[in-house]
């Protein structure tokens, strides 16, 4: 669940944390005050595209935080964050953070670590389902409505088992034409191929062989010099009476005398002793590395040959000698597969034929499961809608299969849906989307979120005014399921409607006010006293009736 949400500097909002609660959070508020801005923020932190004007007049940037409880979200999350090179979720916490500037920089973290805005909007699909007034077009989307259909069924394992076999068959249908060319283009692709592969071959690369061969490359290049510096490092240490060996023998002497003379200064005795030691193997390695250095001309040239070659084939092949011998291995394969065409041929088709048959079955089942699926969530919507107040509606689900044809746009199988509905006694099914009222339509989803509540893993569901144009009974059905999901999901609803106000179990209030010239909106949770004035006001005022009828609401 969604445990903080923290906003600061955007629109009218300048610093501001609401801490949610499970069950049913009911947000209300006079219009205007800053309701939508928190579904707006909410959006920005689950990967919604920033609008620079949001920003808080006066303000550089703004941010928003977002806090989830872990336990609830899908265990698909951990393998998700490992794959990106995120930060597990620590102490059972999932952290969204989401900012951006007037500038147009724009940067989020997952759990403190950096992360596209991709990723984000992935997660976000996994934590939290938004339904605004304008929302419930998705229910019109025939891929929407299968997801639904699948989701009541539990009907994940299929979908996924048919979407690999679709891969299978689409990475075979590409293998099988990239074999299936003319002959002058396969001819041509034959002598590419042999060259590119005898090239790399001839080169024969070995893994890290460039670094060697550079460095000794430079050390015959500089040859010269290195042995004129290392002899003039060698006569300093060795040389004459004034190097450094020999003036270091003679300060060994006079440190003797004066150990023979006072015993007390044998440690520094020990120290000349040591450092005599380190510059008779500085002597010693001077020499060896003397004796290794040679100015040959030949093996210059041979290194500059090598390194010519090593480089003409990274600028074909690719940026390291690694990855030059990865592209050669690739072409080996290619080429095999080439000069075996016919064979190749015959295996691919076999394979395709295989696959195409499992892809049938898969389809096949996927349908006969969804035809058993459709009456039983259409009667299960129908009771909901029902206790929604469509006493006499008609729902039901058309489902068409083509199995012969391209698979839906899913890659889900071979059915396409439509739901279908009938507000009003006499009138025949039709589809949804030619036919529904905004007020229908957050019915018809709330009925259909009701039914879904026990398979669907998206932990919070969001209401933003879903129950514009509802009233009467109907606002208190729209509460009551509301409340009914709340006890399987967190469910945060934005709300005008006294009826459903009264059914939160956790009940915030959003509230304007200027000062300093400046206008901020606030939230703060009521309690349960505080909720009958701001009910009362949602009734119409505070007077003795609208104050009554407040308390009955929450009594009941």
């Amino acid at each position: 669940m969604l445990r903080t949400l923290r906003i600061k500097n955007l629109a009218l909002v300048s610093d501001l944390t609401i801490e949610f609660q499970p069950g049913l959070n009911v947000i209300t508020g006079e219009t205007g005050a800053g309701k939508s801005v928190l579904i707006g923020a909410l959006s920005l932190v689950l990967g919604e595209r920033a609008d620079r004007n949001l920003i808080r007049s006066g303000a550089d940037s703004c941010a928003v935080e977002a806090l989830f409880d872990a336990q609830s979200i899908p265990e698909r999350l951990g393998t998700f964050l490992d794959e990106h090179g995120l930060e597990p979720c620590e102490n059972g916490e999932l952290v969204l953070k989401r900012s951006f500037t007037s500038a147009g920089a724009n940067r989020q973290f997952i759990n403190g670590s950096p992360t596209t805005l991709s990723a984000m909007a992935q997660i976000g699909e996994w934590l939290v389902d938004i339904h605004g007034p304008h929302d419930h077009q998705s229910l019109l989307h025939p891929a929407r409505q299968l997801d639904i259909l699948d989701a009541f069924g539990a009907l994940h394992e299929q979908r996924r088992h048919f979407a690999t076999l679709l891969h299978q068959r689409k990475s075979l249908q590409a293998e099988k034409a990239s074999l299936i060319v003319d002959e002058k283009t396969y001819a041509q692709q034959l002598d590419l191929l042999r060259f590119q592969v005898n090239e790399i071959s001839a080169g024969r690369l070995q893994p890290g062989e460039e670094a060697k061969v550079e460095q000794e490359h430079q050390r015959a290049t500089n040859a010269a010099r290195l042995l004129e510096l290392g002899q003039v490092a060698l006569d300093i240490v060795e040389g004459d009476e004034h190097s450094v060996l020999e003036r270091s023998r003679h300060l060994g002497r006079v440190l003797n005398d004066l150990t023979r003379i006072d015993s007390g200064s044998h440690a520094l005795a020990e120290i000349h002793a040591r450092s005599l030691e380190t510059f008779s193997e500085l002597q010693s390695q001077l020499s060896g590395y003397l004796e290794k250095l040679e100015t040959d001309p030949e093996r210059l040239h041979q290194l500059e040959e090598r390194l010519n070659i090593l480089h003409a084939l990274r600028r074909k092949y690719g940026s390291t000698v690694v990855e030059v011998i990865a592209f050669g291995q690739q072409a080996e394969r290619k080429l095999a597969a080439l000069e075996q065409r016919d064979t190749e041929l015959a295996r691919i088709q076999a394979q395709l034929e295989k696959v195409q048959a499992e892809l049938r079955r898969a389809g096949d089942t996927l349908t006969a499961l969804r035809r058993k699926l459709v009456p039983q969530l259409s009667r299960a919507v129908i009771k909901e809608l029902n206790l929604l107040g469509f006493k006499q509606s008609a729902f039901d689900i058309a489902l068409s299969s083509n199995p012969d044809g391209a698979s839906n746009p899913a890659n889900a199988g071979f059915d396409s849906i439509d739901f279908q509905f009938a507000p009003n006694p006499g009138e025949p099914l039709r589809p949804l989307r030619t036919i529904a009222s905004s007020g229908e339509m957050a019915r018809v989803m709330l009925a259909l979120k009701t039914v879904l509540a026990g398979v669907d893993e998206i932990p919070v569901l969001v209401f933003d005014e879903v129950d514009a144009n509802v009233a009467g009974e109907s606002a208190h059905a729209v509460g009551e399921k509301m409340a009914q999901i709340g006890r399987k999901r967190q469910v945060i609803c934005i709300t005008h409607l006294p009826q459903v106000a009264a059914h939160g179990t956790t009940h915030f209030v959003v509230t304007k006010h200027v000062k300093g010239g400046r206008t901020y909106s606030e939230i703060n949770l009521l309690s349960k006293a505080q909720r009958i004035p701001e009910l009362a006001r949602m009734l119409g005022g505070q007077t003795e009736a609208a104050t009554r009828h407040a308390e009955t609401l929450l009594a009941d």
